[in-house]
């Protein structure tokens, strides 16, 4: 496994959210450490394709893409000859699941690396195995201990989040911000509505530092995050561009690039942000800060302990009282302490 000169191809098995890919990009960083020389390709959904395209840890991404070409057995046995045909050396495989590790195997790949997760530990030529404890590591350490327990990160290899635009993509996003920097708002949270702060509250926030900061805000969003951003545009008395909907995951990258801060749920873009050292205030109710939170050094992170948070649930089945004890006040507070000269 440590043997340079036998790995010249690696695949990658990226993880199939956007903000857990983020997490993995300092374990990518010191694979590319381990073997400088190789050709490493990421294997992920469109959106987290996207994500990697370009990276410097990266050379190429290829796409697997479920609900298009390879839908069903037929696209799942073309994803296997061309994984196949590309005469891979190494799959490590980051994401968890049984399948990624099938995959890997019917695609013939000698070296197969993962944690031995989900079952499929007898696919693995290269298990690692999992205990209670390193469920509990904030992610970017849960996917770095896998690669020092593989041999291929040293107990040195830092933790520090990347990203990368290209000089085009940063100059779109600034002719499209006139050249300042906002305040990024960002209400949605993919994983589930339990994730979504109300949107009134955003917008009393957004308020508040347009007028005391003089700053422009712009609304962040999926298209499932359409109706919620303009519920907040339409509630403040400030204008703000409403970019929900209206994004690549590109041109996402380069508009959160541009941020003086970033107003978040726990979400994806809320890790890419970090990535690009923007201060994030991030708001916490249902999932676990410990093992979520933005690893950056320009954060802060508004929860309101409740006995049953972190439920880790999609949805509230009572009164989602870990999101509504959190007020505009609390989060405008942390907001100021970021945007005040010096602030870190």
């Amino acid at each position: 496994m440590t043997d340079r000169n036998t790995i010249a191809r690696i695949l990658v098995r990226g993880t199939n959210w956007i903000g857990d890919a983020v997490m993995t990009t300092p374990a990518l960083a010191a694979l590319r450490r381990r073997f400088p020389g190789a050709e490493i390709v990421m294997l992920a959904n469109p959106p987290v394709a996207a994500l990697f395209s370009p990276h410097p840890a990266v050379n190429r991404v290829m796409v697997y893409d479920k609900s298009g070409m390879h839908r069903g057995v037929a696209g799942r046995r073309r994803l296997c000859r061309k994984l196949r045909a590309a005469r891979f050396d190494l799959a490590l495989l980051l994401q968890n699941a049984f399948e990624a590790a099938l995959i890997a195997r019917i695609a013939g790949i000698p070296r197969r690396a993962g944690y031995a997760t989900d079952g499929r530990g007898f696919l693995l030529t290269d298990a690692v195995a999992i205990g209670a404890g390193d469920r509990r590591l904030h992610h970017t350490a849960y996917y770095l201990e896998l690669l020092r327990r593989l041999g291929l990160a040293d107990a040195a290899a830092g933790t520090e989040l990347s990203l990368q635009c290209t000089p085009e993509e940063s100059l779109q996003a600034q002719r499209l911000l006139s050249g300042r920097h906002p305040v990024v708002i960002n209400p949605g949270a993919a994983y589930g509505s339990a994730k979504r702060w109300l949107p009134e509250r955003f917008a009393a926030v957004a308020d508040t530092l347009a007028r005391e900061y003089s700053v422009p805000i712009v609304i962040t969003g999926g298209p499932e995050e359409v109706e919620i951003a303009g519920d907040i545009a339409a509630a403040m008395t400030h204008d703000a561009m409403n970019l929900a909907g209206k994004t690549s995951v590109r041109e996402l990258l380069a508009v959160l690039a541009e941020a003086r801060l970033m107003v978040t749920n726990d979400s994806g873009p809320m890790h890419v942000a970090a990535a690009f050292g923007v201060p994030v205030v991030a708001v916490f109710g249902p999932t676990d800060h410990t093992t979520t939170s933005p690893a950056a050094g320009a954060v802060r992170i508004v929860r309101r302990p409740v006995n049953c948070a972190p439920c880790l649930k999609r949805q509230c089945p009572t009164d989602h009282r870990c999101m509504t004890a959190i007020t505009a006040t609390d989060v405008i507070a942390a907001s100021r302490e970021l945007l005040e000269p010096g602030a870190a």
